[in-house]
């Protein structure tokens, strides 16, 4: 069965400086603890081809891959694809940002499945992600407020 996320935090910012900063590819290795690198390959009107490298992980493999995303500022919301799958069938994502009292909501949406020959299956990776999630969303959190003094 597919893995699926759903992931929110409550940032104390407005939202227009909430998407500012997490819409800022290129500054996505000082914004998420996870990511060594970000390669713009193609822009074209709202979406943008990049390529992420990821820090090495406890054995030392470098995960690197091909995305694809498309900005919606009007309806605030983000959707992303990965082009080279690695060891995914399909990865889907969908970031949400929603106006709040008391600042911005960011939610992060990933629908997903393994390859059979993945090191992993879809329920551990499902864990992963929403682990993983919850700890970069806290990193972009404290980061944005900062810049806000929150």
């Amino acid at each position: 069965m597919p893995g699926h996320t759903d992931n929110e935090i409550l940032i104390a910012a407005p939202v227009d400086l909430v998407w500012e900063i997490t819409n800022d590819l290129e500054n996505w290795p000082q914004l998420f603890s996870e990511y060594a690198a970000v390669e713009v390959l193609e822009r074209e009107g709202d979406s943008t081809t990049f390529r992420l490298t990821m820090h090495p992980d406890q054995n030392g493999t470098v995960w690197s891959w091909v995305s694809e995303r498309t900005t919606d500022r009007r309806a605030l919301a983000v959707r992303a694809r990965r082009v080279e799958p690695g060891p995914f069938e399909f990865m889907d994502i969908r970031w949400e940002y929603a106006e709040v009292p008391d600042g911005t909501r960011m939610r992060w949406i990933q629908d997903f499945a393994m390859k059979p020959t993945a090191p992993v299956d879809d329920e551990a990776m499902t864990n992963h992600i929403n682990r993983n999630s919850r700890t970069q969303m806290e990193l972009i959190r404290d980061k944005v407020e900062k810049q806000v003094g929150g």
